[in-house]
């Protein structure tokens, strides 16, 4: 959905909406869109800028980094974006802490779609986990432990470090 910048009115714009997004559209390989992602937003200008102000909201099915299960994760997060014309990047010499939130469109037009996708992998965690204390898998069988315990006897440690072990005795 494709804004056309000049025709604006003073008055702005208000969608309220649903996108469609293939999942591989998504920065996280293993996601998946349970649900289309809806999106509520007003765009506004003033003079050149345009700010576009909304929430994006969805349900999105990760694997645990973890445990490797399938887990779902809800998103609803809210945005406040400024876009100014691509001209007033190249005038701008630093970069300030208030224009984080600035971004630049090109020729009189913003795409919508490429905003809320934006967005969306935004809000994606860093290491999807099922639990904040999932904890994670065995290191022998690859059971779940959270699934029950297996009988697999765990090394007290990794044999590779070992050596480096010996080195800290001989220290003390």
């Amino acid at each position: 959905m494709l804004i056309d910048v000049d025709k604006l009115t003073k008055d702005g714009l208000t969608v309220n909406r649903d996108f469609e997004y293939p999942s591989a559209a998504l920065v996280e390989e293993d996601a998946a869109l349970l649900k289309p992602v809806h999106v509520e937003l007003t765009v506004s200008k003033i003079e050149d800028q345009v700010r576009i102000k909304g929430r994006v909201s969805t349900l999105i099915r990760f694997n645990c980094s973890r445990c490797l299960t399938p887990f779902e994760f809800p998103v609803d997060s809210r945005f406040d974006l400024v876009f100014l014309p691509e001209e007033f990047e190249e005038i701008k010499e630093g970069l300030e802490e208030e224009d984080v939130n600035t971004l630049y469109y090109r020729a009189p037009q913003i795409d919508l779609r490429e905003v809320v996708l934006e967005q969306l992998n935004l809000t994606f965690p860093l290491r999807p986990l099922c639990a904040e204390d999932c904890p994670g898998i065995c290191p022998v069988c690859g059971a779940v432990i959270r699934d029950g315990a297996c009988s697999c006897a765990v090394p007290g440690g990794d044999l590779r470090l070992e050596s480096l072990k010996s080195l800290m005795k001989d220290k003390k």
